[in-house]
């Protein structure tokens, strides 16, 4: 009763930090949605060069295939690499509603690089549509692929993002699905169709 009788007595006290809790939740609600607006805006004009690319490490390498299918649209893109992963370093949903899973290669040399090879895409055709639930499976490299690895690929409907493909997708603004043959239609219409 005394704390409520000295609030009735001292009510500018209640009133000052009514102000205060909501000028520090409109400022961070506003720092949120300006965080968001750059994010944005990063988002839309990356960019990344081939060397670049080269000299990230693995899991970087990975981030920065998130980030790309971020930029395309995919705002659910993730980063799942690492031990376990069954073959899924990537997964995303594009906007018009296909799942993607990526496996990604990286190559500390690039074209001088081991190349991928028929395994690296056996393992992917063996967990990204059953375990995944792929749309689209695809291996990204800034290396090659070995030329059984190619035929292997178009034979089981995999796509391989190989580093000229790579160069050109990651440097400019077009989506990875504008840059492949043969990516199954779309599941939903979307704003972009």
């Amino acid at each position: 009763m005394a704390v409520v009788d000295w609030l009735l007595v001292h009510w500018w006290v209640l009133v000052f930090f009514a102000t205060l809790s909501a000028l520090v939740g409109g400022g961070w609600i506003h720092h949120k949605r300006q965080r968001a607006r750059w994010e944005a805006v990063r988002a839309r004009g990356l960019r990344y060069a081939l060397p670049h690319l080269d000299a990230l490490h693995h899991s970087r390498f990975e981030e920065a295939v998130r980030d790309l299918m971020r930029r395309d649209g995919c705002r659910d893109a993730v980063r799942v690499g690492g031990g376990g992963d069954l073959g899924a370093d990537v997964k995303a949903t594009d906007p018009y509603g296909r799942r993607w899973v990526i496996q990604c290669k990286h190559r500390r040399k690039g074209l001088a690089g081991s190349a991928v090879g028929t395994p690296d895409l056996q393992v992917l055709n063996g967990t990204a549509r059953p375990v995944h639930g792929a749309d689209v499976a695809v291996i990204v490299t800034n290396g090659r692929a070995t030329g059984p690895a190619v035929d292997f690929a178009e034979q089981q409907h995999l796509h391989i993002v190989d580093r000229h493909t790579l160069g050109v997708w990651a440097s400019g603004s077009r989506p990875l699905w504008e840059l492949l043959r043969a990516v199954p239609p779309p599941r939903r219409p979307s704003s972009l169709s």
